[in-house]
């Protein structure tokens, strides 16, 4: 199915070119955009300083919004978690999660993921298609528009929905200019955080291109063989050459690197494992985020006991390095990254 063009999936950049062939002039993009992401009009004709002549040609010719709310989950802690439908009736999900600084949202960059890591539910069914960068963009408009009714607003934003966003490079890094367009939701590049599962030449690509962003890596092991069983991605790119890449990206751009580690009980949770892990670390500017893993139906896989988690990340702190156990949220809901829509795959059969 061929997808609309939606006026979200713009550069201010481009929208001044379409305005040109339009015969219109430059300026009439910052007063789109600002109707757009500033005050968030919901249609076309809401953007009443605009000649009516131009607004209809923007009715026919592009959409607004085209995601429709299949459901949404609250959880207890603040955390909403809603599931999407596409114009193609595919299905993907957006979170919330409330923090003491600020609203950060998660998003999808694609419907289903082919990664096939074995602790996440986001891979069951494969890769359906890539998402359009306006797509992403308007699952932070949905959770914007929210929010705006308790005068709140998004303060960062995670690419670490479903799918693998450096697999989808160019729609997310054109998402990422868009939200970051200073004349639209100004959403500041330190606020925004990548997650990948080690997709070394993309992340070459990134440290190359100087962003302001945060890289997190899903790591999860500290030898390539347990790696491997978990992640199938480590067959292209071991540990080696992942960690390379991530020097590279610290020497191109500054930011400290963030690795992601869940804990998984008797796979990954020992204190030789974290010794592995620190020795890995040592010399690399970052911070390790510990996960306890969340439990998937179709995965045998348990989380690793409270204390055997306070040992594994003390372990590390004793051998210098940063790390942290993450917060759990929205844990009386469908949280984790594929869940949501894996229910509601499942119901449908």
């Amino acid at each position: 199915m061929e997808l609309t063009r939606s006026l979200y999936g713009m550069t201010l950049t481009e929208l001044e070119e379409w305005l040109k062939s339009q015969g219109q002039p430059k300026y009439r993009a910052v007063q789109i955009y600002k109707w757009l992401y500033q005050k968030r009009v919901e249609r076309v004709e809401q953007m009443t300083d605009l000649p009516k002549a131009l607004r209809d040609r923007l009715e026919e010719s592009t959409v607004l919004l085209t995601l429709q709310e299949v459901t949404r989950q609250v959880a207890k802690d603040g955390t909403i978690k809603f599931l999407f439908a596409l114009q193609d009736g595919s299905t993907i999900e957006t979170v919330i999660m409330r923090h003491d600084y600020g609203n950060s949202v998660c998003v999808s960059t694609q419907v289903g993921c082919k990664m096939g890591c074995k602790f996440c539910a986001s891979t069951l069914g494969g890769l359906i298609r890539n998402l359009e960068a306006s797509e992403i963009v308007e699952q932070v408009m949905w959770c914007q528009r929210l929010l705006d009714k308790t005068h709140e607003r998004v303060s960062s934003v995670v690419l670490m929905g479903s799918g693998e966003p450096l697999d989808n490079y160019d729609a997310s890094m054109k998402f990422i200019d868009i939200i970051t367009e200073p004349e639209g939701l100004r959403i500041g590049q330190r606020h925004i955080t990548v997650s990948t599962v080690g997709l070394v030449p993309a992340i070459y690509r990134l440290a190359d291109e100087k962003r302001g962003i945060t890289l997190a890596i899903s790591l999860h092991a500290g030898d390539d063989e347990t790696r491997q069983r978990m992640m199938p991605v480590n067959k292209a790119y071991d540990i080696e050459q992942l960690l390379n890449a991530c020097r590279y990206y610290f020497e191109q751009t500054g930011r400290r690197l963030t690795f992601e580690y869940a804990l998984i009980r008797d796979h990954n949770d020992h204190l030789e494992d974290a010794r592995k892990l620190a020795h890995l670390l040592q010399s690399l500017p970052c911070h390790v985020n510990l996960i306890p893993v969340n439990y998937v139906p179709e995965r045998n896989l348990t989380r690793t006991s409270k204390n055997q988690i306070q040992a594994f990340v003390q372990e590390l702190q004793h051998l210098g390095i940063n790390a942290t156990i993450r917060r759990e949220m929205g844990g009386d809901i469908a949280a984790a990254c594929g869940q949501l829509r894996a229910e509601h795959s499942r119901e449908r059969v």
